[in-house]
């Protein structure tokens, strides 16, 4: 987000810097693309991968434009400049094209891309300011001159007028007009040729209001000085204002005491009324989330004037959704109504809605909506809405074969600003997300639903592969029950209870963690992930542990200890690669210092029977590594669910083979045996000191 500026040009300075991707050949590098999008006033709107907008909803595309990084170049950087912004903060978004779906382990090399932005501005002080109807004599030499004229509330049209303009060759001066700042978009300026004139204008019809206006006057005459005078009109109205309703619930309280009741900007003016104006109250839900409240709910829309709803909208709101919904009362239509024709509009009001007119005022494309007997009800979202004071113009539109006095009708008007459209819906979940100090909603989709509102089921996974993927995901961690009775027939309690931790945790996490409709939580999201994460690495620990052949204090000493460092671990990046990786090293080099003691002490290799090696630890190995290639170097998003079962089952499998067979004091099942075992060797030695 950049700061605000009043005159002058902005520059914009982009740089992009990453890896090179290789394809096959060392020296074959792929030029990658970054688009950036550019508005002003809020957060760019962007669609780069072209997916549909749910219905109702209303977006103009920010400008954009592509960087591209060249083959062999790790960084490049693009200047973009701005002449004369429009005031206010701009914003600014990059993104890359749309990746292969890949899931990489954190930790691991990977292509990562870093864009900088910055933004140099030159302003253009003490600009001299247009009074009304008062002629300023200037002269244009070489560089346009620049001026600024303010638009008060309530002014229907701006007219800058140039006069008695003087050539040094001929009688054109070639003078051109400008008024308004660049934004990026068609119809931010009106521009006016006053070439061959002695005497023009340029007329801005709706100006926005209470807004400070830039206005350029340029020669096409090289080398010359023209002298010249510029005065400034506006055109004023008065308006109506409808007083709230009593209301004995103190929903409006005193507010009403702050309703604007201005006759006017001109107290002599003998113009008729312009519209209707009722007061509009905001009531402040939750963070981005808020309701416009209108004094009396229904409103009623007549053909002679328009009613209009003032909105306020700060800078802060425009990273929500701002929604419109029109109801028609069909039972209160008086005259000869056809419908009621609605205009949206930031900054300034469209006064006079027919059938003919558009919704736009001087510098803005508004949003129409309409409303009729055939159709009572009317839907308008528009996501990221302008950091501007909103407005909402209704008016009735009659038949063209009746006349049209006195037709009214009855419409109720609901106006508010939420932080995602719809909540998302079913497939989404709408998060709050904040770049420095702007905070904006978005919608993060599931089962492959995409777009603003997750309503673009294109690519949306079906209800049979969400139930697959989700029984491939759970019922694969059944394949720990084999490892958990091959712990106890081998006497590894402890062993064959951290299994079954295991296998528990990760069936209830990934039946919480489906991306569809098919889910299920017994407890909350975050503690089944840690404990998933944590059993899995723990299971690793031990079992490696555990084939060190160890004395069972010093054994139990490490279990104990290994589980709250990989606890700790878990807590400060539970997704980091040494969570895994670290504890695995640890215990390989526990187990390969115990074997070879083992060896040198015995003077042969251990374990001593090849049957161990060939028909057990080899392979446990190679599924224990298939395991780790599929799980770090195969997962992708489309194929996840398979290759994630794989994962499990390979891990499951890899212990049956690893875990080192029971102690020669132990009998199979030998479980049984440990729980008994004080209390037969207490009776033992009872017996043996007797019979001595």
């Amino acid at each position: 987000m950049f700061g605000s500026i009043t005159s002058g040009y902005r520059r914009m300075r982009c740089s992009c810097g990453g890896c090179s991707r290789s394809h096959g050949d060392p020296d074959s590098t792929v030029a990658t693309k970054t688009s950036l999008h550019f508005r002003a006033g809020a957060p760019p709107v962007i669609n780069p991968i072209q997916t549909a907008f749910p219905n109702s909803t209303s977006a103009s595309l920010a400008h954009n434009l592509t960087l591209i990084v060249p083959s062999g170049q790790s960084s490049n950087v693009t200047l973009f400049n701005v002449t004369h912004p429009k005031p206010g903060d701009w914003f600014l978004a990059a993104h890359l094209p749309k990746d292969d779906g890949k899931i990489e382990q954190q930790g691991l090399p990977s292509c990562s891309y870093l864009f900088q932005a910055q933004m140099f501005s030159r302003r253009a002080s003490d600009l001299p300011i247009l009074q009304y109807n008062i002629p300023l004599s200037q002269t244009l030499t070489a560089s346009p001159a620049l001026f600024k004229v303010f638009v008060p509330e309530f002014s229907s049209s701006l007219d800058v007028f140039i006069s008695n303009c003087s050539a040094n060759v001929g009688n054109d001066c070639g003078l051109s007009i400008t008024v308004g700042s660049s934004t990026l978009r068609q119809g931010s300026e009106v521009k006016q040729n006053c070439s061959g004139l002695k005497i023009c204008h340029a007329s801005v019809l709706i100006p926005p209001w209470n807004t400070w206006l830039l206005v350029t006057v340029e020669t096409n005459q090289p080398n010359t000085s023209v002298p010249f005078y510029i005065a400034a009109n506006v055109t004023a109205f008065i308006r109506t204002i409808i007083a709230p309703q009593s209301n004995s619930s103190g929903v409006f309280g005193n507010s009403s005491t702050s309703a604007k009741n201005q006759s006017g900007l001109r107290s002599n003016s003998s113009e008729p009324m312009c519209m209707r104006s009722p007061s509009v109250f905001r009531d402040e839900q939750d963070v981005l989330s808020f309701r416009y409240i209108v004094s009396g709910n229904n409103l009623t829309v007549t053909s002679d004037l328009p009613t209009v709803l003032a909105l306020e909208h700060s800078p802060g709101d425009s990273g929500g959704t701002l929604v419109v919904q029109l109801q028609l009362n069909t039972s209160s239509l008086i005259g000869g109504f056809a419908r009621v024709k609605a205009c949206l509009t930031p900054s300034a009001p469209v006064l006079q809605l027919n059938r003919s007119q558009t919704c736009a005022t001087g510098f803005a494309q508004g949003y129409t909506l309409n409303v009729s007997s055939s159709e009572s009800n009317a839907l308008l979202r528009i996501p990221f809405p302008d950091a501007e004071n909103w407005y909402l113009s209704l008016q009735t539109v009659c038949n063209d074969s009746v006349d049209c006095t006195n037709a009214s009708a009855t419409v109720s008007a609901s106006v508010s600003v939420s932080a995602c459209i719809d909540e998302c819906g079913p497939y989404g979940e709408c998060r709050l997300l904040r770049t420095y100090n702007y905070l904006y909603g978005a919608c993060v989709c599931k089962a492959g639903w995409q777009g603003w509102g997750c309503t673009d089921g294109v690519s949306a996974l079906s209800y049979s592969r969400q139930m697959t993927a989700a029984l491939l995901l759970t019922l694969s961690n059944f394949f720990f029950i084999p490892p958990i009775i091959v712990a106890l027939y081998r006497g590894y309690l402890i062993e064959a209870a951290i299994y079954l931790f295991t296998m528990f945790f990760s069936t209830f996490y990934h039946a919480c963690d489906q991306p569809g409709v098919t889910v299920m939580c017994i407890m909350d999201y975050d503690t089944l992930q840690f404990c998933d994460f944590l059993g899995s690495v723990v299971s690793v620990w031990v079992t490696i542990v555990c084939m060190a052949r160890l004395q069972e204090p010093i054994k139990y000493l490490l279990f104990m200890m290994g589980t709250l460092v990989i606890s700790m671990a878990m807590q400060l990046d539970r997704r980091g690669l040494w969570n895994l990786l670290g504890p695995v090293l640890f215990a390989l080099v526990i187990m390969v210092t115990s074997w070879v003691y083992r060896g040198v002490k015995r003077h042969q290799c251990y374990p001593p029977l090849w049957r161990r090696w060939v028909l057990f630890l080899l392979p446990g190995i190679v599924s224990a590594l298939i395991g780790v290639c599929v799980y770090v170097f195969a997962q992708t998003d489309s194929n996840y669910y398979y290759t994630h079962s794989i994962w499990h089952v390979m891990v499951a499998t890899s212990v049956v083979f690893l875990l080192p067979p029971r102690e020669k004091h132990v009998p199979p099942w030998g479980w049984t045996n440990k729980i008994c075992s004080y209390s037969r060797c207490k009776n033992e030695k009872v017996q043996l000191y007797t019979v001595t």
